[in-house]
């Protein structure tokens, strides 16, 4: 795929929140090469029966929901990173990126935690556990600029939560990203965020 791809990335908000048919709603209006989410549930694997392409889901430990991709792509199997845990008591369950490989391009899928000093370490450890061109995109649970070295900030500027704040994000390492927006949100409490990425 020597062309352009494009990726959309939506927390669908397990509480309620988009369902199957939302988001065969999604791919058959913007025609993704990609489609990320997070906070995703089982049940959504029934996705190609709606319209085609292939699906995959990544449970999180002790959680109801977890990581998954659809493409129209076939796509090698995916696999994890696990994240830095809280060193703090009562913590959370343990965070994982989702690592795929498109057109040479690795792409991480996040959901990563709510401190953000916890959130950077995760970011580096996604860096450092993959080489060449990378994406890392999805809900980063960030406050203000993030600076990841090596790596550029391209996502949308705007809010991508109901409660106005810009908690989903995109950063790239040797690429360029061509196009950036956040489309409507749907019944999620996120929009979801669409970028057309390419090689520098």
């Amino acid at each position: 795929m020597s062309k352009p791809i494009k990726v959309i990335s939506w927390n669908l908000w397990h509480r309620g929140g988009a369902l199957v048919g939302d988001l065969a709603s999604l791919v058959e209006a913007e025609r993704p090469d990609l489609l990320l989410m997070q906070e995703a549930k089982r049940p959504l694997e029934t996705l190609p029966q709606l319209v085609g392409g292939h699906f995959h889901w990544q449970e999180m430990q002790r959680r109801v929901y977890g990581l998954a991709f659809w493409s129209p792509h076939e796509l090698g199997e995916a696999y994890s990173i696990p994240l830095p845990l809280s060193p703090f008591p009562l913590r959370v369950p343990p965070r994982l990126a989702q690592i795929l490989k498109l057109d040479g391009i690795s792409i991480a899928n996040v959901h990563l935690s709510h401190g953000q000093m916890l959130n950077r370490r995760q970011l580096r450890t996604i860096a450092d556990g993959t080489q060449g061109p990378t994406v890392i995109i999805g809900d980063c649970n960030a406050v203000g600029p993030i600076m990841l070295p090596s790596f550029s900030e391209v996502g949308p500027r705007d809010p991508t939560h109901k409660l106005k704040t810009r908690l989903d994000r995109c950063l790239v390492r040797d690429l360029h990203c061509n196009h950036a927006r956040v489309l409507p949100r749907g019944p999620s409490d996120h929009h979801p965020i669409e970028v057309l990425i390419s090689r520098a």
